[in-house]
């Protein structure tokens, strides 16, 4: 079975789907690798190395996107979709709620396409977990952004001019990114408050030495999948107000509150901002989906008073090098987990829990209704 891997061409992305070490873990299962060239160049992992590991490398994009199975990071292109072969199987993110067409198009194309966002949050699942791995890295990059911009020192210290006090950093939201985000704050000084509307991870926040904001929004709770539940527009008002509280005491602040699926919630409204000290950060996580703070711009940094809204996409991207490792892994895994070891192939069973949720075309339809 030949596997192909084109390079990303997003505007920005240094990430890499697939490293060396994972192309000589593929090639030792009996796979054929078929690498576009300039795979690695966002992390300054030559074509030679892929052909140390035992790939081919190649100029020819449309030889890549023909393979029997095209492993990616980004969504394709209409452009790629038409070079995918029938019966091809197609890895990648795909955005599943909001590319409906492009789900149309790869069912037409009769390409088996895993979405990586829809892998289960389960514990066979989870070394094949993509959207955690990268947002560990983006709650991680998150407090980094903020303490490169912020004009205050993170720890407390003791001078012979006198003691500083340490900077006071709220973390909105304790998913894998924000307890990532309050972990890192902890390790740079700082004193952490976090709040997320599951009270079940109040135990989580406080182990890692943070203070978890009690806010009593009645019932709440999670999903299935562990990801939080969407609020009413009462709970949200109540949360709201206990936000503002600590926001106009926060010298950073970062929102990681996403809602599977849908439109993340505006949690920081701007009388909130306005509300803050100036030389204050806000960073959102979630700008991407929508934003959880008003006023923030997807691919920009905001000045409003003096309070900095960081709006930048793609913070994996920052730490591209493992990021790319870490999805890279994810990738292999996914493919060990399904790899008919005699026949040498990836073997699509519609029965396991796994694929039924994050195949989402199959033998000609889209298998599930976003």
């Amino acid at each position: 079975m030949q596997i192909g891997v084109p390079k990303e061409n997003y505007p920005g992305e240094l990430r890499a789907a697939l490293i060396p070490n994972d192309v000589k873990k593929l090639t030792g299962l009996g796979a054929s690798i078929l690498i576009e060239s300039g795979l690695g160049a966002g992390i300054r992992v030559p074509d030679s190395e892929y052909e140390k590991a035992g790939a081919v490398v190649t100029k020819d994009r449309n030889a890549v996107m023909q393979s029997d199975m095209v492993l990616r990071l980004r969504k394709p292109e209409d452009a790629d979709v038409a070079l995918l072969k029938p019966g091809a199987i197609h890895v990648s993110y795909l955005d599943p709620f909001n590319e409906k067409a492009l789900l149309n198009s790869l069912a037409e194309r009769g390409v088996t396409a895993i979405s990586m966002e829809l892998i289960p949050r389960s514990t066979r699942a989870q070394k094949m977990d993509s959207l955690s791995s990268q947002a560990s890295l983006a709650g991680y990059a998150a407090v980094i952004l903020a303490a490169e911009r912020t004009d205050r020192v993170f720890p407390m210290m003791t001078t012979p001019a006198g003691t500083i006090s340490p900077s006071r950093v709220f973390i909105i939201g304790a998913g894998v990114a924000g307890l990532q985000a309050i972990a890192t704050a902890k390790r740079l000084g700082a004193r952490v408050d976090a709040f997320d509307t599951r009270p079940v991870v109040a135990e989580q926040v406080k182990s890692l030495g943070a203070r978890f904001v009690e806010v009593d929004l009645g019932e709440t709770g999670q999903t299935k999948d562990g990801y939080a539940k969407a609020l009413t527009e009462e709970q949200l008002q109540k949360q709201r107000e206990v936000m503002a509280k600590q926001c106009a005491m926060s010298d950073i602040v970062v929102t990681t509150a996403q809602v599977f699926g849908r439109k993340a919630p505006v949690i920081i409204t701007k009388e909130m901002v306005a509300g803050m000290r100036p030389g204050s950060i806000l960073v959102d996580l979630a700008v991407e989906s929508g934003g959880n703070v008003e006023g923030a711009e997807l691919g920009k940094e905001v000045d409003v008073n003096g309070v900095k809204i960081l709006g930048l996409a793609n913070l994996p991207g920052r730490v591209a090098v493992h990021a790319s490792q870490m999805y890279s892994a994810n990738l292999y895994n996914l493919t060990d987990e399904f790899w008919d070891k005699e026949n040498k192939q990836f073997r699509v069973d519609m029965e396991d829990d796994i694929l039924q949720s994050c195949v989402v075309t199959h033998a000609g339809k889209v298998v599930r209704e976003f």
